[in-house]
């Protein structure tokens, strides 16, 4: 397991557990730096269950529960749940926001 990873809750560490080895590096960079990652987790931040199920691959299709615990618990609430939200979070570029267009 990948060691040293980030926390977006104050007082609490996230649960890397719950997302696959394979698929951090897509989720830390789309919450980091707003940078749009694969049509799964795409489907999952827009909370669009049947996409999500479409597009999850043999290890996915069998972890979305553990994808909506880590996002409902560990990630900013404003990054997923909708695709406006989505998109704005992608047009801010994620946490690492300068504030500068």
């Amino acid at each position: 397991m990948i060691v040293d990873l980030p926390s977006y809750t104050v007082g609490k560490e996230a649960d890397w557990s719950l997302i696959p080895e394979h698929m951090i590096g897509g989720l830390r960079h789309y919450i980091e730096f707003g940078i749009e990652p694969g049509g799964f987790l795409e489907a999952v931040l827009c909370n669009d269950l049947k996409n999500a199920v479409g597009r999850a691959d043999h290890i996915n299709k069998h972890r979305l529960n553990d994808y909506i615990m880590f996002l409902y618990n560990f990630a900013p609430s404003d990054c997923w749940g909708s695709p406006e939200q989505y998109q704005e979070w992608i047009d801010r570029r994620g946490l690492n926001w300068d504030g500068v267009a």
